[in-house]
């Protein structure tokens, strides 16, 4: 299948961007910033930079605002740094904030996936505290409904303060034979399709050869909840959770549901038929202009600016 048909077909203009790696760009400040107003707001600044300024969430009802790639988020709960079946990687950016049924989501799944024998989760980004554009090569995490979540368990020592912020778990695919490597087992298998199987999930992007372990591995009864798992360039180190619009967002602008079936056919095929997704774009990478404030919903502004 041609790469462009696919990407429609996935509904992908959402701005995956290689979340594989850590961003080098300048993270959000450790020390609190003035809050802004509607008066000192620069509107030739990156959003980005004003929302990675603020460090703390807006008061009130969640509220999700705009789209996955382009929106905010205002009453987001904050995920703890450390609970008793999960980790927060790189706590000193900030993003463990998303709307309270993300937290409740990756709390749950923690207490599920130690139940079936694993040690629990470490968590990547989620949002900033009220959403928006992040100072990264993330384009999504924007609306507090997305979570990365390493498919690597939690260590049989937890991680200290300092591992938690230079800790890099290992990826899962082998780039040479298109499998995962053996590090993939048990639990990978658990995370994922106890995530999939949780109705507030939408999809889960994934690597592709962990898209066809998960279709190799022997399934028995219902096989719908492997339909959420889509293929996607990176994540052969962890797995990206999107839920879909709350009850009571009416300004969130959901994304198309995944096409009907497992996945596991013809479509998952056409990744390793059209390998293109594995080449290095040539030459050099010129990032493209950063979102205004403009190109946000106007309600983003109020977020922004509200006291917290």
């Amino acid at each position: 299948m041609p790469s462009p048909v696919r990407a429609a077909i996935l509904c992908i203009a959402l701005g995956l961007a290689a979340c594989e790696s850590k961003p080098t760009v300048a993270m959000a400040p450790s020390q609190p910033q003035p809050q802004a107003t509607a008066s000192t707001l620069s509107e030739d600044a990156p959003a980005s930079r004003h929302f990675a300024a603020v460090r703390t969430g807006t008061t009130g009802g969640a509220e999700v605002i705009g789209s996955y790639t382009r929106g905010c988020l205002g009453g987001a709960s904050q995920l703890p740094v450390d609970g008793t079946y999960w980790q927060v990687m790189n706590p000193s950016r900030n993003r463990a904030w998303g709307h309270p049924h993300l937290i409740a989501f990756v709390e749950t799944l923690g207490e599920r996936v130690a139940a079936d024998g694993h040690r629990g989760l470490l968590v990547g980004d989620l949002a900033q505290p009220r959403g928006g554009p992040l100072p990264s090569d993330h384009t999504s995490h924007q609306v507090g409904l997305d979570a990365d979540i390493w498919l690597t368990p939690i260590p049989a020592r937890k991680l200290s303060a300092s591992d938690l912020e230079d800790y890099e778990p290992p990826g899962l695919v082998n780039f040479n034979t298109l499998r995962v490597t053996s590090g993939f087992g048990d639990a990978q298998y658990s995370m994922l399709r106890r995530a999939a199987e949780a109705d507030e999930v939408e999809r889960i992007f994934i690597s592709p050869p962990i898209k066809r372990a998960m279709c190799d591995r022997p399934v028995s009864g219902d096989r719908s909840w492997l339909r959420k798992l889509r293929p996607w360039t990176g994540h052969a180190a962890h797995m990206h959770v999107r839920l879909a619009c709350p009850t009571g967002s009416a300004d969130c602008k959901p994304q198309d549901e995944p096409p009907e079936g497992d996945g596991c056919g013809a479509e998952l095929q056409s990744w390793f038929t059209d390998r293109s997704w594995m080449k290095p774009k040539p030459g050099t990478y010129v990032p493209r202009e950063p979102m205004k404030l403009d190109g946000l919903p106007a309600e983003c502004r109020r977020v922004l600016t509200e006291r917290g």
